[in-house]
């Protein structure tokens, strides 16, 4: 790997911890729906302009509509997860548990697409799932069933990654997949249409939402057009420069920059409980990717 590949490593890496911060931002003044929302609008937006500037086609190939219904998948309910989850978690406790994505992705590979898991496999779930009764029995976040909550929505999440996995395989890239940054559109697409009779609901029942907060037009801006629409960028060009084992590495990578973020501009902390559980986690999705051929995701944090 050259400098300039590990500098965008670390570039994504930052940028996809700094979204669990964006988020935990606007949650409060906006809501978890609105927030969400406005996430994937935002990364539409940006990804839009990206097709524009490099003057790429819009052909889909005959694939729009499973792009846009793979957008529910891998964006709009998992993104709609982590503003739930960001009521309740610090920054760094939710991109702790979003590293369990290869996790799920084994399990649900197991259950739904008769994908087999050796003994190293089997071992590396078995142990993600320690790790994550660790940092439920160390939580000390708000109260023990919020706490719960915010894990069970960020699980939520990180099984939809898993499944869009596959989905991507079967739907986008069995026979032809059209420019990766025009299915990451069409993701986003779908997503915004998934979001949108919840975000006109939420704006009619609710009143609580402070839109003048410039802190959270800030945060959803920057999530929606760094974290998401940039990110998506960086990452389809480390695929294709490095390799998509080595572009899953950056699964690693995001919980210290989101734990950094999280201390640096809110004043979280981690309770060293929750390290073991981590420590635990990180190692355990090393032991599922490690020999495995990574499915390409067109969803992230």
């Amino acid at each position: 790997m050259r400098i300039t590949d590990y500098c965008r490593l670390f570039l994504l890496a930052a940028l996809w911890g700094a979204s669990f911060l964006f988020m935990r931002i606007a949650v409060p003044q906006f809501g978890a729906i609105n927030t969400a929302f406005l996430r994937v609008l935002f990364g539409l937006a940006g990804l839009a302009v990206i097709l524009l500037l490099s003057k790429s086609s819009f052909n889909f190939r005959g694939k729009l509509l499973a792009a846009l219904l793979l957008g529910v998948v891998n964006s709009g309910i998992p993104f709609l997860m982590y503003c739930l989850a960001a009521r309740w978690l610090p920054t760094g406790y939710s991109a702790i548990l979003n590293a369990t994505t290869p996790l799920m992705g084994a399990v649900i590979g197991l259950l739904l697409f008769n994908e087999p898991l050796n003994r190293r496999k089997w071992a590396g779930v078995i142990l993600g799932f320690v790790g994550i009764l660790m940092i439920i029995r160390a939580g000390e976040i708000q109260t023990a069933s919020e706490t719960l909550a915010g894990i069970i929505a960020c699980l939520v999440a990180t099984g939809c990654y898993g499944l869009a996995g596959f989905l991507t395989r079967r739907w986008i890239t069995a026979k032809g997949s059209p420019d990766p940054k025009l299915v990451a559109f069409g993701s986003q697409l779908g997503a915004s249409l998934f979001l949108l009779p919840f975000f006109a609901g939420s704006l009619n029942i609710d009143a609580a939402a402070n839109w003048s907060d410039t802190s959270a037009w800030f945060s959803v801006v920057a999530v929606g057009f760094l974290c998401t629409a940039l990110a998506y960028i960086l990452y389809f060009r480390l695929i294709t420069d490095i390799g998509p084992l080595r572009s899953l590495t950056v699964t690693f990578l995001i919980p210290p920059f989101a734990v950094l973020w999280g201390y640096l501009i809110l004043g979280e902390t981690i309770n060293r409980g929750v390290l073991p559980g981590a420590v635990i986690i990180c190692l355990a999705v090393w032991m599922v990717v490690s020999q495995s051929s990574p499915v390409v995701r067109t969803g992230r944090q």
